[in-house]
């Protein structure tokens, strides 16, 4: 089979939980020798879980070798800012995999990522519930390439032997053909300032546009580089951000003077770049998760997806992100971002 990229996009709304875990279950099932998965929150109650977790009971049956890595709630510290996982042990028991708790010691077993047989990848950043399939912007990337999956293979295999996301992803990685595109994976916290670092210096260099979704935007480096961008006025930048999260954020900010300075900046960019910003309901128990959950950001043709947050704990987190480069799938993405900027009013 040809090496070939795939992003989907979802929003609130617009596709229902049934229709994606129906893509899901026909992935799984293609499984032949082994399917490895990294999951941060797994809540599929309902026929849509039933036929999830069918579709991994009958890859054990038939011989697959089934893995599941979960974030391990227990290890984070009280008052986390990041909502906590509600994986449910008893559906992902019921399939018969075998299963390990990554210790995040306060930092979060982020990752949303499947590799099957070593040689097709599930990413993006979207969790495995039913919110984030029918209520959240969010993204979908699948790839058929052994290549890029070996990176993600290599990833799981230091969470599965550590049973803790310390230094995983440690590696550096080179660029990848696939089709048309260049694609480079990335994995926090091993390279995690590097990421970031790197998402920076291509909003520095910059000469067309800047699109970014984001739930949060509190990465220093890229923070900067985008306040540089707005004082230049030398390119098309702007955004969409969960609202309700960067008021979590300031709030936080401005109580602890060791990162109050962030606060303007953060204020000056959204206001200045015009971003938009969704009103999510805040997290609580049993309430709807609706947040705007995209982590997708392009920069003239480039994209960066992933599970990574523009955030300082987004690379000390375990995370994965795919730098794409593709003028096409650029394009279609800064499209579906503005599309999503315009559902919401002005961040303010």
């Amino acid at each position: 089979m040809t090496d070939a990229l795939e992003l989907r996009t979802l929003t609130d709304g617009g596709q229902s939980a049934e229709v994606i875990g129906a893509a899901i279950v026909a992935w799984l099932g293609a499984a032949q020798r082994s399917l490895d998965l990294a999951l941060y929150d797994v809540r599929l109650p309902g026929a849509v879980g039933d036929a999830v977790a069918g579709a991994l009971r009958a890859a054990k049956a038939r011989g697959v070798r089934v893995r599941i890595a979960i974030d391990d709630p227990q290890t984070q510290p009280p008052g986390h800012t990041s909502p906590p996982p509600a994986t449910q042990p008893d559906i992902l028991a019921g399939t018969g995999a075998d299963i390990r708790r990554i210790d995040g010691d306060g930092e979060l077993m982020h990752h949303k990522f499947a590799v099957r047989d070593g040689a097709a990848l599930w990413c993006g950043s979207t969790n495995w519930t039913l919110d984030s399939w029918s209520r959240e912007e969010n993204v979908i990337v699948t790839v058929e390439s052994a290549a890029l999956a070996a990176a993600y293979a290599r990833t799981f295999e230091q969470l599965w032997t550590k049973r803790h996301l310390e230094n995983t992803g440690d590696f550096d990685t080179q660029p990848i053909a696939i089709g048309a595109a260049s694609v480079r994976p990335w994995f926090c916290p091993g390279r995690g300032p590097e990421l970031a670092h790197r998402i920076a210096a291509h909003v520095d260099r910059a000469e067309r546009r800047i699109r970014i979704a984001s739930p949060v935007l509190t990465s220093a480096p890229v923070l900067s580089a985008l306040a540089e961008v707005l004082d230049e006025r030398r390119v098309d930048a702007t955004g969409v951000v969960d609202i309700t999260q960067c008021d979590q954020a300031l709030r936080q900010w401005r109580a602890n003077e060791h990162v109050s300075w962030k606060a303007p900046i953060l204020e000056r960019v959204l206001t200045g770049l015009h971003f938009s910003g969704k009103r999510s309901t805040p997290y609580a128990p049993g309430s709807v998760h609706d947040f705007m959950h995209a982590k997708i950001s392009v920069v003239d043709d480039v994209v960066f997806v992933g599970s990574y947050n523009l955030s300082r704990s987004g690379e000390e987190n375990a995370e994965n992100v795919l730098e794409v480069a593709d003028p096409a799938l650029a394009d279609r993405v800064a499209t579906w971002i503005d599309e999503v900027r315009a559902r919401y009013p002005a961040a303010s």
